[in-house]
């Protein structure tokens, strides 16, 4: 299994674009053979503050959600294209 944690922070206005990129990609990555979890959360105390916890059950389902269209659509040319700043990290787990 491998985890992707991204931090992403927004300028403010452009929040709720993201928002709204997160909701379209959230469904369609769900669907993706080899995710078994995709959660975006926004924060509290500051609503220009998202991350992502994504799991995959390898680094090809990984390479497969980056190659989708729906990726492609509003993550690399919505979502990225909008923020501040990113912070992704890879992570494995200790033991399964």
């Amino acid at each position: 299994m491998l985890c992707l944690a991204v931090k992403y922070t927004f300028v403010p206005g452009a929040e709720e674009q993201a928002a709204a990129y997160f909701r379209k990609l959230i469904p369609a990555s769900r669907q993706e053979p080899g995710c078994r979890m995709y959660v975006v959360h926004r924060g509290k105390d500051d609503p220009s503050q998202f991350f992502i916890y994504e799991q995959y059950d390898d680094e090809a389902a990984l390479d497969a959600h980056r190659a989708s269209s729906h990726f492609q659509q509003y993550g690399k040319n919505g979502i990225q294209t909008i923020a501040a700043s990113r912070e992704p990290a890879l992570y494995v787990p200790l033991a399964e």
